[in-house]
């Protein structure tokens, strides 16, 4: 049974990985190469977005990576104009993320983009195709959050 879970799992981060890549590619690279944006930087861009402002160390924990990693893609969207730092006001040690008000456009903007290139993919499969992906996604979140 062991060997059938690691088979499984490998087999489903080959999948998600594929996925990611391939609907970054086909949905977001245009704009993102427009913009010298990398999937690092669109990641913590919609990050931020969704948190609306968030603390350096929030977006570190978050993706699994150093703050010196994060301070760069920082830095690099704060040099596009996409986003600026700010002190936390709770604790002035720490750095808080916040988009500027291109940056939300920008958010909003590549958010649209995934929406309908992803409703051209799932055009592909049937209405009950689609609802055991999400049901699947959805049991598969949980279970990672551990509520199952």
């Amino acid at each position: 049974m062991h060997d059938d879970l690691t088979d499984t799992s490998r087999h489903l981060v080959e999948l998600l990985t594929d996925l990611l890549s391939t609907t970054f590619r086909q949905i977001l690279w245009k704009q993102a190469l427009e913009l010298d944006l990398n999937y690092s930087q669109a990641q913590v861009l919609f990050h931020v977005a969704k948190h609306g402002g968030t603390l350096m160390s929030d977006v570190a924990r978050s993706f699994g990576i150093t703050l010196p990693a994060v301070s760069q893609v920082a830095d690099r969207l704060e040099s596009k104009g996409f986003l600026r730092r700010g002190e936390d006001p709770r604790d002035h040690r720490h750095v808080r993320l916040l988009l500027t008000p291109e940056g939300e456009r920008l958010a909003r903007r590549l958010e649209q983009l995934q929406v309908e290139g992803l409703a051209r993919v799932l055009q592909r499969l049937t209405p009950a195709d689609r609802k055991d992906v999400i049901r699947g996604l959805e049991r598969l979140l949980s279970a990672a959050r551990g509520e199952e």
